[in-house]
This record gives C-alpha cells, structure tokens and sequence, in this order.
C-alpha cells in the first residue's frame, strides 16, 4: 500500500484499486470555477462605478441644477434604504422578544414613529407610478409638488428648512383658533378654582406671556374630565389640533378622534422612553427634531435652547397619566407659542 500526491488530490493506492478524495477534489473544483465568475462580476462593478462618477461629474459641471437634484434623490435612496434595514430590524427584534412598540428605546421608538409617517405619505405616488409609462408622469409631479410628494429623504437641504418653515406656518395660523376653544369651553368646568385658572392662563399666553410648567400642572385634574378630556372635545377644536399635529382635519369625528388620540399617547410613550435616555444624550439634530414634533419651532433657536424647552416638556409629560394626554396636545401651543419671545427678552 502507497501514498501518492497529485496536484492537490491525494491518490490512495491499495491492491490496485485507487479512490480520490473526493471532498478536497470538490473544493478545488469548486474554487477554480468560481475565480472566472467573481473576477467579472468585480470588473463590472468596478466599471460601473467608474462610468457613474463621470456621469455625476458631467451633470455637475454642465447641468448644476439637475446635479443637485439627482445627487439628493440618490443620497435619499441610500438613506430610505439604510432605514428599511433598521426599521426590519427593529422589527424582528420586536417579533422574536415579544417587546411592545412602548417597550423600545427612544432612538428606535423614533426610527418607526418616522418611518411609517414617511411610508404613509409616499403611499399615492407609489400607487400612481403602478401603471405603464404612469412613472414618467409621477417625475413631473414630484419635481412640480416636492413638498406635497416627497418624503425628507428626498428634500435638499435648502429645502428642508423651507418646507419646515411652511409647515409650522400652518401651525401657527389655528393657535388663535384652540386658545379661543380653550376660553370658550372654560365656564363647563364644575370646578371653580380649576375655571379660573385656565381662564388666567389662557390669557396670559394670548397676551404673549410664556407659562410656567407649573402653571400648567395645576389645571391637570381638568383636562381628564369634559370639556377637555379627549373624549370631549367638539369638532371644530379636534380639526385645530389636528392641524398642529400635521393631521389632516378633513375626516369625520370619529377618526379625528382616533387618530389624534393615538399620535399623543405616542409621543407621551416617546418622552417616557426620552426621560430614561436623558436629553443630554442627544445630538443637536436630534434635540431640534424632537422639539419640532411636539409644536416648536426649533430652526431659530440654538441647541442649547432646545435643550432647555425639552426638559421643560418632559417636566410636564413625565407627571401626566393617559386620562390626562389631552392637556399634553393642548400644550403644543401654550409652551410653544411665545418661546422664542421669551428667549429673545
């Protein structure tokens, strides 16, 4: 019996007979097969790459304009993707521990909270390019309505902060409508104390006095009982606080309702998650982002401030139960009315 070595098989030599490892043949053929595949594929990608960084560099320098649009479309492609990969993440992580959405960290409460707001509102332009040749008419539109149909992945920076600023603006234009609702509802209060401190209040904030929390602690007990409670309030003031919100106000009262309810107590259940982490955690974009959902306006005002409006916020949340959540929507205008006034002084 003998041992020989050929190539890389090893050949076993016994009366004659002669067997190949067979695994170790395999695995060479298998590599050797392989190398031609990948070299190509390399080479292609390789190319690929090469030829779309000329194109880029031809738009930029022929077509600046259309450069900035088509390098902002494919950055928020990347970024969408990136996102979808988390968002599945978190996802599965929720599935496989049996965790509730209000049992995550802030961060990846947050990462959902946006990315199904995004998804909802790039439903219509999905739907629309499903047709033949539909998509052309989709680039028209989007390039026409980029705020209405495009999501922030897709927004240049320049217009990240104009869109936000018409946004708000929109905010701004019903907080006379919710503090006059406010005045109005005031004298069902039962309880007389309670009336007129709202009453104070209220028109303190209108005459551009900014609140105290702890002003706004005292009046809890009356926003967990009608006429403030979430249950009670009337349609015109669900549709004014709908539109703080970016809610659509154009729906019966029963989903108003429904959906204000449930964008409040998420975001309780997101300062809960916030008050664990701490606000000095955050990053000054994340600082800015969390102040501009709940009502204020942050593009004029440092990191610093946002900070300090922020803890004031948490200051208030952390205290309220659920019964008491309408107050919280109703504090997206009388903590963020006068703010920068305030600060300005």
């Amino acid at each position: 019996m003998a041992l020989c070595r050929t190539g890389t098989c090893w050949l076993h030599v016994d009366g004659g007979r002669r067997r190949r490892c067979l695994l170790t043949l395999y695995q060479s053929c298998h590599l050797s097969t392989n190398q031609k595949p990948q070299g190509a594929l390399s080479l292609i990608t390789s190319k690929a790459k090469h030829l779309n960084a000329k194109y880029e560099h031809f738009l930029e320098r022929k077509f600046p304009n259309f450069y900035i649009l088509y390098s902002t479309f494919m950055k928020g492609l990347q970024m969408l993707f990136i996102d979808g990969k988390e968002v599945r993440r978190i996802r599965r992580k929720m599935k496989s521990h049996g965790i509730q959405y209000h049992q995550l960290p802030y961060r990846e409460m947050e990462k959902l909270r946006q990315f199904r707001r995004d998804v909802i509102k790039a439903a219509p332009v999905i739907v629309i390019s499903i047709p033949p040749f539909a998509n052309y008419l989709v680039f028209v539109l989007m390039y026409l309505f980029p705020r209405q149909l495009l999501i922030r992945y897709f927004w240049t920076p320049k217009q990240q902060e104009e869109f936000l600023e018409i946004y708000h603006s929109k905010r701004k234009d019903v907080y006379e409508d919710v503090l006059d609702g406010m005045l109005k509802s005031v004298s069902s209060v039962t309880e007389q104390t309670l009336q007129d401190q709202i009453h104070h209040l209220v028109t303190q904030v209108q005459h551009g006095v900014h609140p105290k929390v702890a002003n706004l602690q005292e009046v809890r007990a009356a926003f967990s009982h009608p006429p403030f409670c979430m249950n009670s309030l009337d349609v015109q003031k669900m549709r004014a606080l709908s539109r703080i919100m970016f809610l659509t106000p154009h729906l019966p009262a029963f989903f108003l309702q429904r959906r204000l309810r449930s964008h409040i107590f998420e975001i309780h259940h997101l300062d809960s998650a916030l008050l664990q982490l701490g606000v000095k955690e955050l990053t000054d974009g994340e600082v800015k982002r969390a102040c501009y959902i709940r009502g204020l306006n942050s593009a004029h005002l440092s990191a610093e401030e946002c900070r300090k409006w922020l803890n004031c916020w948490l200051q208030l949340s952390g205290k309220l139960k659920e019964s008491e959540a309408s107050l919280l929507l109703h504090s997206m205008v009388l903590l963020c009315v006068n703010y920068l006034q305030s600060v300005e002084k």
